[in-house]
């Protein structure tokens, strides 16, 4: 409901959680499932139909005022799925057998829009309330208590809930009493038709590479991508490069997200630190663009105080870029320390330079890290993702049916 599947990663509320959406769908419609995604569109009273692939559709439904921001979206759930159920039924549309939120406003409209329709509901949490609050950044805010109400609800009427690794199941269960049961775990994918390593880019082309985005320098290059917001925590990394040497240079790509006092803060920190020259921000940009990004750093670091999986950690490895990321969530799953990177236990700045020179210390090091990263970015494939979700989806069905024939 608060993000169209469609739109650019790192602008706004879009993220990972987008990149999942819309290429578990374009995967899902190749398997021959027909998908429905159903999103809010937030500036127009009239519904909006694209056809996007083979089996795939995007339905922009009205609901509410236009202009209503993300924490107001819970207020509109209701007339969200009744205009959605409406939209696609119309006119002897095909029955729905399974609706598949994502996030908790969506899950919330997805009990509305699944009971409705006399189908079962099956929900990707993406990140947690309990959790969040559980491990908040200084001076983030707490996650609402209806957000908490709702995602306890979502969990214990889902007919099943698909998670992107172990650690997010676990939480689930400690967190907000989930049915171990219910729990499925099917870990993302990488469309490694763009986030590939670059055959023969030694330095000069890397160089080369480098001029083309705008950061025309030969020294040491830590990218973070990604959205700017506490949980993201590139604060983290902004202190740690003032103890780093003065040719490690920080390329930071991405757009504000919720508070725009973040990026402020940013670069009045960068400022603080007399790091200007060290530290360039550049605009999100699109996946072939964001994959040359990955191919002309060094080291991808991902400091964020949560993640339930890390999308930035999987397509840079598949690279062939070493990542530095969090202990944290699913990063403890992507990231194999010592071998594609290092994985870091906390969120001191000294933690952080220390774990960035490990990774930077030499080239023959850094080679094989890269080469570790690219082995391990392999594993991560959107078809595998495509067919256990359709299981999960089977086992729903089947479930279902199985139920009734006992009744």
């Amino acid at each position: 409901m608060h993000t169209n599947p469609v739109a650019q990663p790192g602008t706004g509320d879009a993220g990972g959680m987008n990149v999942y959406v819309s290429q578990l769908a374009a995967h899902l419609g190749r398997l021959g499932v027909t998908v429905d995604m159903v999103t809010r569109v937030p500036d127009s009273a009239d519904t909006r139909v694209t056809d996007i692939s083979n089996h795939v559709r995007l339905w922009e439904i009205p609901a509410g005022a236009p202009g209503l921001v993300k924490a107001e979206l819970a207020a509109v759930v209701v007339p969200f799925a009744e205009n959605a159920l409406a939209a696609l039924t119309a006119n002897g549309g095909e029955t729905i057998d399974i609706v598949h939120s994502h996030y908790w406003i969506s899950g919330l409209a997805g009990l509305a829009l699944a009971t409705a329709a006399g189908a079962p509901l099956v929900h990707s949490m993406h990140t947690m309330g309990r959790v969040k609050n559980a491990y908040l950044a200084p001076g983030d805010k707490s996650e609402p208590a209806e957000r908490l109400a709702g995602e306890a609800m979502i969990v214990q009427r889902a007919a099943a809930l698909i998670v992107a690794s172990a650690h997010e199941g676990e939480d689930i269960v400690n967190y907000y009493d989930g049915d171990a049961a219910k729990i499925y775990e099917v870990t993302p994918g990488v469309n490694h038709r763009v986030f590939h390593p670059e055959a023969g880019l030694g330095i000069a082309a890397k160089q080369q590479l480098r001029r083309g985005l705008g950061v025309a320098y030969d020294g040491a290059l830590v990218l973070f991508a990604g959205r700017i917001q506490k949980l993201k925590a590139p604060d983290v990394l902004v202190e740690a490069l003032a103890q780093l040497p003065s040719d490690t240079r920080l390329a930071v790509v991405g757009g504000p997200s919720g508070d725009p006092s973040v990026m402020r803060e940013l670069h009045a920190l960068v400022a603080r630190l007399g790091l200007d020259a060290r530290v360039s921000f550049h605009d999100p940009v699109p996946p072939a663009r964001l994959a040359d990004w990955f191919r002309a750093a060094d080291v991808v670091a991902v400091p964020s105080y949560n993640e339930s999986f890390g999308f930035v950690a999987a397509e840079a490895m598949a690279c062939g870029t070493p990542v530095v990321g969090a202990a944290v969530g699913g990063l403890r799953e992507i990231i194999d320390d010592g071998v594609s990177g290092f994985l870091v236990g906390g969120h001191e700045p000294a933690l952080w330079a220390d774990a960035l020179r490990k990774a930077l210390a030499n080239p023959a090091r850094r080679a094989e890290l890269a080469m570790g990263a690219a082995q391990r970015g392999q594993r991560f494939s959107w078809d595998a993702t495509a067919r256990q979700t359709e299981q999960v989806y089977e086992a729903v069905l089947g479930e279902r049916a199985l139920a009734a024939q006992m009744s």
